[in-house]
């Protein structure tokens, strides 16, 4: 070991057949960008990064980049993890991943109560989920799995929307590109903020991201259930965003009781009917703010139901944690400035 990484904290990053490329590489880049602005402030290394895998050797991504393991699992436990931090990266099809890889779930919990530190990031979030660790705990998760991992985990607090969660010495992300967010807030507990700001600057990052993964999710319309009913409803609410779209209108359009209707979109949705119709008028927000031509505020408020440009701000700032005009700003195709 040189003299740059005598003193430095390990990290292990734990890969398999098929992880996500882009969630490996970007964590490791923030650690290694750490240690290159340490230097600069003539301090040591903070971090040694390892690859960790079942066996040694070339690990296959889910791209063309494969990572060359020099490390095995069994390895890294005996020789114990007591001062290490242990990275567990995410898979496109995690599913899968599990049902062939119930060892790397076993080894998860035999190592996780004596590492000060485990992460595991998006999907990756499902090993955890099985061995147990993340029961009467917050996670997060990518967005696309989150409501399967909260039906399958019902003891696990999942929260949707977050980049990232610690509990604990457990920290969970969201997908892919939240795994550098994650790994910039580590370099904040460890360094503290300079450090990790320089970094994330070095990076063209957001230290802290604002808002939630909600507004990187698929629109509603891809999110329906297979109640042909409630199916119907749904739809024809994302087609009349600007009218009124309160419970009887919603239960007439079924041809259901309200007090029916409610409880059939529930059990079938996992929201109720006013959380749904927000949501949609959310979505239907983002999509004006995102388009071409930059239509003033007060329209868009218009075109989804929202009544007032205080109503939409406030929407927004509650859902996601930016004004609309900010949100316009980071993703519309031209950004304006709204004229009062």
């Amino acid at each position: 070991m040189d003299h740059h990484h005598a003193h430095a904290h390990r990290v292990d990053l734990v890969v398999y057949p098929g992880f996500k490329a882009l969630e490996a590489v970007g964590p490791m880049s923030v650690f290694d960008y750490a240690n290159v602005h340490l230097r600069q402030h003539g301090r040591p290394d903070g971090y040694a990064v390892r690859v960790v895998a079942a066996r040694r050797g070339a690990v296959p991504s889910d791209t063309l980049m494969a990572l060359d393991a020099t490390h095995t699992l069994a390895e890294l436990e005996e020789e114990g993890s007591a001062g290490c931090t242990v990275v567990l990266v995410g898979s496109r099809n995690i599913e899968q991943v599990l049902a062939a890889s119930p060892e790397l779930v076993d080894w998860a919990a035999r190592v996780a109560p004596h590492v000060p530190r485990m992460i595991a990031l998006c999907s990756g979030s499902f090993f955890l989920a099985a061995a147990g660790l993340l029961d009467g705990r917050r996670a997060a998760t990518h967005w696309s799995v989150a409501a399967a991992l909260q039906q399958r985990y019902p003891r696990i607090a999942v929260d949707a929307d977050a980049i990232y969660v610690r509990d604990g010495h457990l920290w969970t992300s969201a997908g892919v590109t939240a795994g550098i967010d994650l790994a910039l807030a580590v370099v904040e507990e460890d360094f503290g903020h300079a450090l990790a700001l320089e970094v994330a600057r070095d990076l063209v990052m957001y230290l802290k991201r604002p808002g939630g993964q909600s507004q990187f999710s698929v629109p509603l319309a891809t999110q329906t259930t297979g109640h042909r009913g409630v199916q119907a409803v749904q739809q024809w609410v994302l087609a009349h965003l600007a009218e009124p779209l309160g419970l009887a209108q919603m239960a007439a359009q079924a041809a259901m009781s309200e007090r029916h209707f409610r409880r059939v979109f529930q059990q079938e949705t996992g929201q109720s009917p006013s959380a749904f119709v927000e949501a949609a008028r959310l979505e239907g927000a983002k999509q004006l703010l995102e388009a071409q031509g930059g239509l003033p505020l007060k329209t868009v408020a218009a075109r989804v139901g929202l009544g007032s440009e205080q109503a939409l701000r406030h929407l927004f700032v509650r859902r996601l944690g930016i004004t609309p005009q900010a949100y316009r700003e980071r993703f519309g195709g031209q950004a304006r400035k709204d004229r009062p």
